[in-house]
């Protein structure tokens, strides 16, 4: 029903690119405009970058300047001139039509911070600008994501200050999450072009399913970011920014090969097409891998699996008129596995899974000649697993993970300059989410229906305010709003500085209220809170529950999580070539849900169950610095310290009474009385976390390339103690380690080809508590871009 043959996807990308070329003389567009300063004097001799078709114009007397004949598209004009901060903005071109464009540069210091039109917004597929919200935000360029030679998007992620990737052992490979801030996985919301993916495995959104060929930018957002995004994105959002701004008709072909028989090959074709301004954009990539194996007891298979992945992606943009764009997006991901497992000789098993991911959007956008923008949007996504775990010895199969899930989202947005200092966003919708598991009894659903609104307001000349809410109403646990407020004042044309607070939500999802779910090659069980009572009540009818804590008393309805997040910071550019940014957090989080074992079987196998915890918090620091050492060369690094405690093992430890008044102390070899230094904090949080990264991109010669090394220190992993269910010292700890990852690229021929080498885990770490952490790998490959050459001046 999903394959798609190759040779397909193939011939449709070199008819793509064919295509392109002939219709490269239809109708086009102007661009001109008008520079001037702060004063609203005229500047001359300015000189205007044009990219990405590499063109360059001069100022005339009058400050004019244009650019003939452009395809439709959108543009990035640059201007870095003496006395004035750099400007950078992207305007959007339309067949036919002359566009305009007035600038005004503000003074001050050659090569100080970027600083772009307050009007403008970057991305049309969501109208809130992600750089600009309340809490704390970063953009990663498609420039670095290339420099790194990452292939998934767990590989670029990891390596960003603050971020973590997370496995569930239970689940291998297969479910590498995000940790953020200190917040697990799950409350980390990721979006493509804007919109929510779904399918988490254990609560982890496996991004090494993600390719990032076709990736344009990652947007990441860090806090409570609920008031703006809805539920899922208590810690924060990543949004993936895919290619967008096609002008010209091109192409690229690459392939590389390396460690573990891993293939990543990507075949892409883009083009305008029609005088009235379409586009439209496609692309091909397949990943295979042999897997790898991090864990010396297991005598057979891998702990990350084999797998082959198709990736299809695909937009489409058409002008209907000088004022409406219809476009489309489309993206469809098959993900095959197959892994025979045996533990010291013991009971070889076959895990056989495949993964089907489809996310297709539609949207309608308008500009009015008013000011006004409007955005119409249906979004469908659709995630399906299917699993069969087979004992070899007997040939009897299991399901394992066996579901679809479904996602229905409409959405309007819009947005206008309503004055000069002072800019609105809003929006209006509803999503409709439907599971079918068999874990679960019977089909489960849940809708949501919401409002939210941003001001962006400028009171001062100094002084700027970001200020959001969010009103949702969930069908089952009624409604919420979620406001956020941020600030930013600038104390000197160099330093800044910042603070933001924003409450954040998250309704229970279908696993923690539904599940039922035996793991037929370990044994052990977890339910959902709701189902927990019948199913406890089911074995120890059978005989099979040895004993139950005292802890599944606080098993009953699920509440949804709150959380404050509060955020304060500055940035500081002391000289031209160097900035510090430095920002301190902390989320207060209420009724926060936990997985806790709660009971054992008869065999000795454990029961996991959820439960709120009354409170939880995360608070810590982020330190970035950067150092321009030349125009080429680039050095950065950035840390994060972090401290995450259960506020209700902290109140049971200082009062001495309930479940965690006392310890089992192994120096001592025996029970003793509980202290707050015996408390390590909540599992899988590393309390330092560092990052160094050198880059160089020499332009003329063609040559770039990057260093980086990653620290995390150690952190707690699971209970080995006799059972006080905290982390204390004695238990299982991941110890802290090291990566060092090099990159090198050289171009050739104009960039028309590029040479890369790539080395990941350079030391050869590797730790059987991180399944999906592989060992060194070394990769080589190639690729070809198609596009047209610049003509040669004399």
């Amino acid at each position: 029903m999903y394959s798609t043959s190759p040779f397909r996807i193939l011939f449709f990308l070199t008819f793509l690119l064919v295509y392109g070329y002939h219709v490269s003389g239809q109708t086009k567009g102007n661009l001109e405009g008008q520079v001037l300063n702060e004063q609203g004097k005229v500047l001359s001799g300015i000189t205007i970058d044009l990219q990405p078709d590499h063109q360059k114009a001069i100022c005339n007397q009058q400050g004019n300047f244009s650019f003939k004949n452009l395809y439709a598209g959108t543009y990035v004009l640059s201007i870095q001139a003496i006395g004035y901060q750099k400007y950078t903005s992207e305007v959007e071109v339309i067949a036919g039509k002359n566009t305009r464009v007035d600038i005004k540069l503000r003074a001050g210091e050659e090569e100080l911070k970027e600083v772009s039109v307050v009007s403008f917004h970057s991305n049309p597929d969501n109208f809130i600008d992600m750089t600009r919200t309340a809490m704390p935000s970063k953009v990663i360029s498609r420039q670095e994501i290339e420099m790194m030679g990452s292939r998934r998007l767990d590989e670029v992620l990891k390596e960003q200050t603050g971020m973590a990737m997370v496995n569930d052992v239970a689940s291998g490979g297969r479910a590498i999450g995000l940790q953020m801030q200190g917040f697990d996985s799950g409350y980390t919301m990721i979006m493509i072009d804007g919109q929510p993916m779904i399918g988490r495995n254990n609560g982890n959104l496996d991004l090494s399913r993600i390719t990032v060929a076709n990736i344009e930018r990652i947007e990441i957002i860090k806090g409570a970011s609920s008031c703006l995004f809805g539920s899922d994105a208590l810690a924060g959002v990543v949004n993936i920014v895919t290619r967008k701004n096609i002008t010209q008709p091109q192409g690229m072909a690459s392939l590389r090969y390396g460690s573990f028989n891993m293939i990543d090959a990507t075949l892409e074709g883009e083009t305008p097409f029609s005088g009235t301004g379409g586009s439209v954009y496609l692309s091909g990539n397949y990943y295979r891998t042999d897997g790898f194996n991090a864990n010396p007891y297991l005598s057979q298979g891998k702990t990350a699996p084999p797998s082959d992945t198709y990736a299809i992606q695909g937009r489409g943009r058409y002008l209907l008129n000088d004022i409406s764009t219809l476009s489309f997006n489309l993206r469809f991901m098959n993900r095959n596995s197959r892994n025979r497992l045996s533990y010291m000789e013991l009971k070889p098993t076959e895990d056989v899974q495949n993964e089907y991911d489809l996310n297709a959007a539609v949207a309608f956008n308008n500009n009015f000649r008013n000011g006004w923008k409007l955005k119409s949007q249906y979004y469908l996504t659709r995630y399906e697993t299917k699993q069969t775990i087979e004992d070899l010895e007997s040939g009897s199969v299991a399901s394992g993970n066996d579901f679809e899930q479904y996602l229905h989202r409409l959405e309007w947005q819009a947005s206008k300059q309503v004055a000069s200092q002072l800019e609105f966003t809003g929006g209006l919708g509803g999503a409709y989410e439907l599971l079918l598991n068999n874990f679960y009894r019977g089909n489960k659903q849940m809708a949501n229906y919401f409002v939210f609104g941003q001001l962006n307001w400028q009171p001062l000349e100094k002084l700027a305010v970001t200020g959001g809410g969010r009103f949702d109403y969930h069908d089952k646990y009624g409604s919420r709003f979620n406001p956020s407020l941020g600030l930013r004042y600038d104390l000197a044309s160099n330093f800044n500085l910042r603070a933001a607070i924003a409450s954040g939500f998250k309704t229970p999802n279908f696993q923690q209220l539904y599940m039922i779910f035996t793991n037929v090659q370990t044994g052990y069980s977890v339910f959902g809170a709701e189902e927990f009572c019948r199913e406890i009540q089911s074995l120890r009818d059978a005989g099979q529950i040895m004993s139950v804590f005292p802890s599944a008393q606080k098993i009953g309805d699920l509440r949804p999580e709150r959380s404050v997040s509060y955020s304060a910071g500055f940035a500081y550019q002391p000289v031209a070539k160097v900035s510090l940014d430095v920002t301190v957090f902390y989320n207060d989080m209420k009724d926060f849900i936990n997985s806790e074992q709660v009971a054992i079987k008869t065999n000795s196998q454990q029961i996991y169950s959820y439960m709120n915890i009354a409170r939880a918090y995360t608070t810590g620091a982020e330190i970035g610095l950067s150092y321009k050492v030349s125009q080429s060369l680039n050095l950065s690094a950035g840390y994060q310290l972090l401290y995450a405690f259960d506020k209700g093992v902290l109140d049971s430890i200082k009062n001495g009474t309930g479940l965690y008044e006392n310890v089992y102390d192994l120096g001592q070899n025996k029970q003793r009385r509980s202290t707050t230094k015996d408390y390590m904090g909540l599992n899988n949080r590393s309390r330092h976390m560092a990052n160094i990264k050198i880059s160089y991109a020499h332009d003329r010669s063609g040559l770039t390339g990057s260093f980086r090394v990653n620290y995390r220190s150690r952190y707690g992993f699971m209970e080995a103690n006799r059972s006080n269910n905290f982390l204390d010292p004695w238990d299982t700890y991941v110890r802290s380690f090291f990566l060092l990852n090099v990159s090198v690229q050289k171009y050739f021929n104009n960039k028309h080809l590029q040479l890369q080498v790539t080395t990941d885990n350079i030391m050869n770490y590797r730790d059987q508590l991180i399944p999906g952490q592989s060992g060194r790998a070394f990769l080589a490959g190639l690729s070809w871009r198609f596009f047209k050459d610049e003509p040669k001046h004399p």
